[in-house]
This record gives C-alpha cells, structure tokens and sequence, in this order.
C-alpha cells in the first residue's frame, strides 16, 4: 500500500482524524488465505525453484508468480472461525525451462520454502508472455541490419521507429509444429507520440522467444506513411479553440473515507471483503458479505471474482493482419499490465491508492505503484426516493443519496486502455463496468476520401490514408457466487405473453415461467426473448417463501460474427454464449483455457461444459461474457471517447424488505 500517496489524498484532514485514519490501515498479524504473495515471498518462491535449475540460471523464466488457491472448505472454515490456523500458505509459479513450461506449488513456512509439486505441461498453448522478452525481441529487431536497410529505403529515421509485439494465434498447425514465437511489427514516431496511427505497414519481424532468435523478417512492402498532423493527443501541443470549460467540482470527505482497510480486509458501510491483485487477473474480489441488518449477520454473496480472459479479434484477413486475434489476460496479463494510476484524474481526490508486487522474468518482486485506487462515489445519484401528493393537506417527500465503494484498476496493453471498476452500493448491488478508451489500431491506406474507396477496405476510412480496423471486444467474468451459502441453483425465469380468457376487456398479459437448470449444457444462453437470470440458494427462502437469491442484469452482448470451424474462434469460444454456469472446481478459471497464447481452444468453457456436469443445488460458478462490436469512426481519432458497458448482480428476495429503508438522510 502507498501510505504517502494515502496520506497526501487526505491531507486536508485534521491531524487526530488522520491519525485513526491510519491505524485503521495497519496490516492485522495474522495473513488472509487469499492475501497476494509479498515481495519476500515472491523472492523466496524464485529461490527456490532456481535451486532446482542451477545450470539453466540464465534461460530460466518465470512467467507467473501468485497464492495457490486454497482448498475452498479449508479456506471457508477459517473464516467461520478466523482465529484457528488458517490453511497452508502455498504459491503458483509458472516458469519456462528446456524450452518447457513447468508448473510448481511451493510451501512457503517460517520465512523458508520447499517444493510440494512439480508438473511439466504437455499440452497445446504458452504461458503469458514477460514484459523483458518483449522488450529484448524488439531491441532485437530493431538492430537487425536487412530491417535497417529497410527503414533506410523508406526514407525514414531509423531513431523514431517504435516496435511492438504481436501474439500470432492458432491457425491449424499441429501441436508439434507450434512454436513459442511472435512477431514484432514497427510505427513511426516523428513529431508525434501517437505512433499506432503511423504504423510502417509490409515489414516485421519473427522471433522465437525461447531461443531469442530472430527467425524471419519480411519486407512485403513500401505503403504510404500518414502524415502525423492532427495525430497528437499531448495537452502541451494543443492550440486554441479549446472546448469549453465548465467550473470545477470538488470530491471533499472532511473526515476521510467511511471505508477501513486492515491487511487486505476492507470494511464499508454494509460490505465486509477481501480485496488483492493477481499478475494474470488484476483485482480480485473475495470472501464478499453484506450485513443483513433484520437478521443482525453477515450473509454470503460472492466467493471469488475477477476477469478471467479479454479476447479481440481483428477482421482483416490479409496477411499482415489476419493473426490479430488477441487474448489479452492469458498472453499480456491484466495486472503486469496494469499502469500507475494518476491521482486527481484517473481516481478522483478523495481516492486512495495501492501499491501492488508480483514476480518478475527473473523471478524477483516488481511494484506497481498506485496499481489500484478505492474511494467513494456521490454523483448526485438517488438512491430512493417517493413524494407523496395524494394525502389531503399534507405532502411527504422523503430522499436517500446513492453512495457507492469503487475499486478501479487501469491496465494499457499495446492501443487500448481498460478502465475496469467494482462498485459495491449499500442495498446490496455489485455492478462491474468495463470501459474502453486509448487509440485504434490504425492501418494505412493510399485512399485520402471515401469517395475514391472502391474495395473492402476492413474498416472505416478515419483520415487520410488512415483505416480503423473493425474488431471486436469479448470480456469473460468468472464469478463464484455463494448466495448465503455454498449450494446455489440457476434459474432462467422466462417473461412469456399469454391470452386473456375473455374475461376482460384486456386481451393479453405476460407473466413469469420458471425454469430451474440441472445441467451445464443447458445453462449456455445467449438471451434472444425477455429473461430473468438468477442464482438462488434452495436450501433458503424469505418469510413469505421466496428463493433466496441475486439476479444477474446482463451487460452489452455481441454476437459473435466469425464461423464456429474459424481457428480464432475456436481459440475464443468463451463468446459463444453470454452466460455460462458450470459446477465449482478450483482447477477452472479461465475461460479461454490456462495457456492461451498459440493454444488450439482445448480448455475454453466450450470444452469444460461439454462433460454436462450437474449444477442444481450445486456449488457453482457464473461465468458473463459482455461484448462490444467496435466499427470505429472518425470521431474516435485520433484518441478515443470513453465507452462503457458492463453489469449488475442485484440482490432478488435476498433480503426481507428493503436493506436500505433506514439509512438516515443526508
């Protein structure tokens, strides 16, 4: 945690509430199952599986250092009784060796760690990649003289080209024949540092990353290179007219935020959770409760959740495009690509912000400052109200302010930031929202006006000589709901239109059918006709008799477009449906399976689900899938307006009445 950060958000408070401020932000002694590794844990995991490899020190990798979940009962009886042992402290450790990718679990006790397993994967796709290989196969590149005399050719600065690189997917080869290779593809820099409208389209490179070789390098072509006005983005370089101004808002909480942070533990308002941050993932919420104030307790609502994979898919099909079907948490990772969030501006004043560690290509800690910020949120927003008018002589107006807790990380991979955000509302609402931002990924053309576009050009013609490729984005959640308990049940509670019997002037009505799902297969939805989704408890009904439980309000969802026998598709099944719900198993976290990059879409849900396990009064996992189609335009260049979509899990019948009816007024 950034302490100094903290403590310059809240530097208008006075000395004794800053005081207690603080303390209230002490780690406790004793370590949550689900708190991420420190930066001596993370060292002590690195050293110790390096012991095992002292003649390979130097091609050694590591690819993913985090906590090996623990077994979900264990991990459930300690917080029922927080003061008894909690379970082994153990890590997950991916790393590359031989050109292999090993899997270990290393116990970490009393400062020291051993080996408990060790597991050589056998099967199709690589782990995530580093960011210092990426960084060594552009360096690479870049001094590869045939690539040089190239740049040279085109009359360009050899000092102001950029590289970047590329995941090349799967496309049918066997698992024999896949290789852990990328490619590296190049932009222009000159008088502007928006250098992804300015790529040097028909020259790339191979590199094989295990080896670090450059393999192959192609020069297909000399393109037109777009001018670089009107690409800058930089306040420093803008000129009059300016938009307009509008008169400052302040975000002021005098006494400080209402939420307190022990360890990783964060208490607010009605809400009681675990809050970490994994390299794969980025934030992770767990061991989420709400304080039902009628039954004086705190019940259960969400186990685990975090993304669990973001896949976009370019469509261009031609051959320097045609690969650009990325899956960005499995082959970049969310959260070692998170970026330091800037106070004021991407979290408002009254945030405050957290450091986070993982490991690093060598094993050692890397901090992410103010990886991730949490504060509270007043936008005017209500949330209830009634006036009532109908009573003679009389008139009643009674209002409640919409207060809510937002954890916000921001993770930049290649064009695009993600601006992704937990908000927890008093009444009991998760709502997730995913919001896009950054710039499209521009390819150049010779066409400088629609007019003289005569072929299929991809995408939309945004500048001279400049096209923004369609794409599209798919963002798969792994939710783990455990509605006031472990065994919950999924029901599609279906709106149909009835007939009137004759009775009435009326001649139709629509009304409620229940339908409570048994199995996996039959869960898959893609809602074409009005639906209601709930996760309920069986086991667990209001006064009156209703099932306990929580509604899933659907996201934006976008229908896939590719053909199912599509290789990209194949790889990024998790789009095939908007909703999933499969039966827990610890092993089953990633939507588009653990190895994505180069893998064949073995392990997606596609694949997890066809086993049609049961699922009624089961632990189970909510998987949502929310989808933008993204055809861009010119009002997105050359840096993009912010959108967002995302989704709610609203509490139905879950409490007696509602939970926020004696929240005081303002």
């Amino acid at each position: 945690m950034n302490f100094v950060s903290m403590a310059l958000s809240i530097l208008k408070i006075p000395i004794l509430f800053l005081f207690l401020f603080l303390f209230t932000f002490i780690p406790s002694i004793s370590s949550h199952p689900f708190d991420p590794l420190s930066p001596l844990e993370i060292q002590t995991v690195s050293s110790t599986i390096k012991s095992k490899f002292n003649n390979l020190a130097r091609s050694l990798t590591f690819h993913y250092v985090g906590i090996d979940e623990p077994n979900k009962p264990a991990v459930l009886s300690w917080l029922a009784n927080p003061r008894s042992r909690p379970p082994p402290r153990q890590a997950f450790a991916v790393v590359r060796a031989n050109k292999q990718t090993h899997e270990f679990v290393v116990k970490l006790a009393n400062g020291k760690g051993s080996i408990v397993s060790e597991y050589v994967y056998q099967g199709t796709g690589f782990p995530t990649l580093t960011l210092e290989e990426q960084s060594e196969a552009i360096e690479l590149s870049l001094k590869h003289p045939p690539f040089i005399k190239s740049i040279e050719k085109r009359g360009l600065n050899i000092s102001d080209v950029v590289g970047s690189v590329f995941t090349i997917g799967w496309f049918g080869q066997a698992q024999s024949e896949t290789k852990r290779i990328v490619k590296v593809l190049f932009f222009y820099k000159e008088s502007t540092v928006n250098v992804w409208l300015r790529p040097i389209e028909g020259v790339e490179t191979t590199v094989d990353l295990d080896d670090m070789v450059l393999t192959e390098f192609k020069d297909l072509q000399v393109s037109v290179m777009p001018k670089s006005e009107g690409t800058e983005y930089q306040a420093s370089t803008m000129r009059p007219p300016f938009v307009a101004e509008t008169n400052q808002i302040d975000v002021h909480q005098p006494l400080g935020p209402s939420f307190v942070v022990k360890g990783h533990i964060v208490s607010w308002a009605n809400w009681n959770f675990h809050l970490s941050f994994d390299m794969r993932v980025g934030i992770i919420i767990s061991a989420a409760s709400i304080y039902d104030i009628d039954q004086q307790k705190k019940r259960q609502v969400l186990y685990r959740g975090h993304i669990s994979e973001l896949f976009v898919p370019y469509q261009d099909p031609t051959v320097e495009w045609y690969y650009r079907t990325f899956m960005d948490a499995g082959e970049f990772g969310m959260g070692s690509s998170a970026v330091a969030l800037e106070p004021l501006h991407d979290c408002p004043p009254n945030a405050v912000f957290f450091d986070a560690f993982h490991g690093g290509q060598d094993g050692k800690p890397v901090k992410l400052e103010n990886a991730y910020c949490m504060f509270e949120k007043y936008a005017g927003d209500i949330a209830w109200r009634h006036t009532e008018s109908v009573i003679p002589g009389e008139l009643i107006r009674e209002v409640r302010r919409e207060v809510s807790l937002v954890i916000r990380t921001i993770t930049v991979i290649g064009n695009y930031d993600y601006i992704l955000d937990w908000e927890l509302k008093k009444c009991g609402t998760i709502k997730l929202s995913v919001s896009l931002t950054g710039i499209m990924e521009g390819k150049t053309t010779p066409y400088k006006h629609q007019s003289d576009v005569k072929e299929e050009i991809y995408g939309q013609l945004v500048a001279p000589n400049t096209i923004g490729v369609n794409h599209d984005h798919f963002i798969t959640y792994y939710l783990d709901l455990d509605i006031d308990g472990q065994e919950n049940s999924f029901l599609k509670t279906k709106l149909k239109s009835f007939k009137t019997d004759g009775s009435t002037p009326r001649k139709s009505y629509w009304s409620v059918v229940e339908e409570e799902i048994e199995k996996e297969l039959d869960a898959r939805l893609r809602p074409t006709q009005p639906v209601e989704l709930h996760i309920v408890n069986p086991n667990k009904k209001t006064a009156i008799g209703n099932k306990v439980g929580y509604r899933l309000i659907p996201g934006p969802m976008a229908v896939p477009l590719l053909s199912e026998d599509d290789y990209p598709q194949i790889r990024g099944a998790l789009c095939d449906y908007d909703i999933w719900v499969t039966p827990y198993n610890q092993s089953e976290k990633w939507a588009g399976g653990m190895y994505v990059d180069r893998g064949h879409g073995d392990e997606t849900l596609s694949i997890l689900t066809q086993r049609n396990r049961d699922i009624n009064n089961k632990d189970i996992v909510l998987w949502h899938t929310i989808g933008f189609h993204h055809h861009p335009s010119q009002d997105e260049f050359p840096i993009m307006p912010t959108l967002t979509g995302g989704f709610e899990l609203r509490p139905t019948n879950f409490f007696e009445r509602n939970p926020i009816l004696k929240m005081k007024a303002p």
